[in-house]
């Protein structure tokens, strides 16, 4: 059985390109793992905080040393890093939005990112710890992105390898519902991104 956490940080609710794709995704992944099991959060509608100096200063703090303040200030943090840990295959729903992605999922990994839970620093530097996992990233956009005089204005795959790449999640594959507002492409864009799944 495989624990699945499908991520969700679309402003379009019912119209989004990027969970419509999400979910073809986790119906791939089902057909592969029927036992499996899917936990959705939707960041934007959880409202998930950006940090502040007090939650930020806190995961300096060993976990023995917290105040009950702070404890609580954190236990939002620690509840995202523990769903985390906990799952073995990750959809992230990500439109782009001006170019990068929503700042919900921005404030989601400020959350999850935690030196010495989530990584920690060796002899030849970072080490992620967040391992073993299988990450899919639904991307969606109005224009083209994947090639051409776009692609260097994609900061939302990059970034997401990078990112995920520094806590451990190496094993990431980007399908793309991409030219969505792009005359002649629009028309089958959807199309074109479901086929392009493969689950491995």
């Amino acid at each position: 059985m495989k624990r699945i956490l499908h991520l969700i940080s679309s402003l379009q609710g019912n119209e989004s390109y990027s969970i419509k794709l999400g979910h073809a995704i986790i119906e791939k992944i089902q057909d592969k793992y029927p036992d499996s099991k899917v936990e959705e959060l939707n960041l934007v509608d959880t409202e998930i905080p950006h940090l502040n100096p007090a939650v930020l200063r806190t995961f300096f703090i060993p976990g023995d040393q917290l105040t009950a303040e702070e404890k609580e200030s954190i236990r939002f943090s620690d509840e995202l890093v523990k769903q985390l840990l906990a799952v073995d295959i990750i959809v992230i729903g990500a439109p782009l939005i001006n170019f990068t992605i929503h700042t919900a999922l921005k404030a989601w990994i400020d959350h999850v990112t935690r030196a010495g839970i989530t990584f920690g620093y060796g002899k030849n530097g970072p080490v992620g710890k967040v391992t073993g996992k299988k990450v899919y990233v639904a991307m969606s956009s109005g224009g083209i992105f994947s090639e051409g005089p776009g692609k260097a204005n994609d900061f939302v795959a990059p970034y997401l390898k990078a990112f995920l790449g520094f806590l451990g999640m190496t094993d990431l594959t980007v399908f793309r519902a991409e030219g969505l507002k792009v005359p002649d492409v629009k028309e089958h864009a959807m199309e074109k991104a479901i086929d392009s799944i493969k689950i491995d």
